[in-house]
């Protein structure tokens, strides 16, 4: 989605990438940034949180009229249905991303 948006182009896609990392293991809450990824990613889980609450905000408030070949496509079971899942509570995902 954010391929879509001209707000992204700036960010550098490995953080772009990193923050859609941490945002999907903190909204399946599956756990958290490891020092693993920490080390691989070169990013710490504070440096993300910016990025992670606006793509979550991407999420909460995209158009549903326009440009609905990416939610479509993500909508199909091969790719685990993931464009229906609901995003997360803005104040929920802050309370996850302090702990």
């Amino acid at each position: 989605m954010t391929l879509q948006e001209y707000d992204y182009v700036r960010e550098r896609p490995s953080k772009l990438a990193a923050s859609c990392l941490l945002l999907a293991l903190t909204m399946k809450n599956v756990g958290g940034w490891t020092p693993t990824l920490e080390h691989y990613s070169g990013y710490r889980s504070q440096d993300l949180h910016p990025l992670v609450k606006r793509l979550n905000f991407l999420l909460t408030y995209q158009p549903r009229d326009k440009l609905k070949a990416v939610r479509t496509k993500y909508s199909h079971r091969v790719f685990f249905e993931v464009a229906k899942m609901t995003p997360m509570d803005m104040m929920k995902l802050e309370e996850t991303l302090k702990s």
